[in-house]
């Protein structure tokens, strides 16, 4: 436990490891690392495929390396559908850090989670946060609307996107604009990167109309593979960090993420307790409402009547 509060590699792979097969004893192992926790800045970096995520999260590994900073990476990457593992390597996208001490770098599968995020990516973020990396970056697998689950997990939530991929107007329907603290118009020495930054600022001005809170999203170029306009993405990051730091937004959206990692964890637990393999619904139960012989409200009240104890309304 104390090699991997002080941030060596092969005993924070193993914690994660715990962490993806529910090992028994990680419930004794999360406890022991509560007090460590709380002070990485956890950065989520998502987009659609092809834009250069994984060339933009090396770039950052890079500059913030080159400021003294040790940076941890979680890659969300798609389950294999014989295994469950990951199917996209770690270090063929990032092998030039791979070798450095303070940098961790680990792919996760989404074992099917449709937000693109792990079950057990929370907790493996607690894992590198109470290992003391000052950054944790949050790489997920590019899933369309349903990625904006990474707000959730993510202290600054990064979109990127690309000229000409359409990502504009996807945006604005994914509801992705809600979402992005900071915006990436990466390949920007693209033909239409000015149009794509001009469309992006126009949406999130509209969109500004409606926030509540006084952050004013931002839209920066890069080109990553160059490592064009990664000091002055660097340098966005660590403004909203400041800014969720003064304003009593960052104590808020961990507090929030905190309760559904809880609930997660106690429905998971009442399943197990309750309804084991098969869940908290009986097959006969199940076989009723298919059947017609009961309504899913009435059965609904009876699954909570064996978690409560209580007797269902007649």
């Amino acid at each position: 436990m104390s090699d991997a509060r002080e941030g060596r590699s092969r005993a924070v792979a193993r914690l994660i490891s715990l962490v993806e097969d529910g090992h028994p004893v990680l419930p004794e192992v999360m406890a022991a690392l509560a007090p460590h926790s709380g002070h990485a800045h956890v950065v989520g970096l998502t987009g659609s495929p092809g834009v250069g995520k994984s060339t933009t999260t090396a770039a950052l590994i890079a500059a913030l390396r080159g400021e003294g900073r040790r940076v941890a990476v979680l890659a969300v990457d798609p389950s294999s559908p014989f295994s469950g593992g990951a199917l996209l390597g770690d270090r063929i996208r990032m092998e030039q850090h791979s070798t450095d001490p303070e940098v961790f770098i680990r792919s996760v599968a989404s074992r099917g989670h449709l937000g693109g995020l792990s079950f057990a990516t929370p907790q493996a973020l607690r894992v590198l946060d109470a290992a003391g990396f000052d950054v944790v970056l949050l790489e997920t697998v590019g899933v369309g609307q349903s990625e904006v689950e990474v707000a959730a997990r993510a202290d600054t939530t990064v979109v990127i996107v690309a000229p000409g991929m359409g990502d504009g107007i996807q945006a604005a329907k994914a509801g992705i604009l809600e979402i992005g603290d900071v915006f990436v118009v990466n390949k920007a020495d693209r033909d239409g990167a000015d149009d794509t930054v001009r469309d992006l600022k126009h949406m999130i001005q509209l969109g500004n109309r409606e926030r509540t809170v006084d952050w004013r999203t931002p839209v920066v170029r890069t080109v990553a593979s160059r490592a064009d306009g990664i000091p002055e993405l660097v340098e966005t990051l660590d403004t909203h960090r400041r800014w969720l730091d003064e304003s009593g937004t960052l104590a808020a959206r961990r507090s929030e993420r905190a309760r559904s990692e809880v609930e997660a964890i106690a429905l998971a637990e009442l399943r197990r307790r309750l309804g084991g393999e098969g869940g908290l619904v009986p097959d006969e139960l199940a076989s009723a409402v298919a059947s017609g012989a009961t309504d899913v409200y009435a059965a609904a009240e009876q699954v909570v009547g064996r978690v409560t104890g209580e007797p269902s309304p007649a």
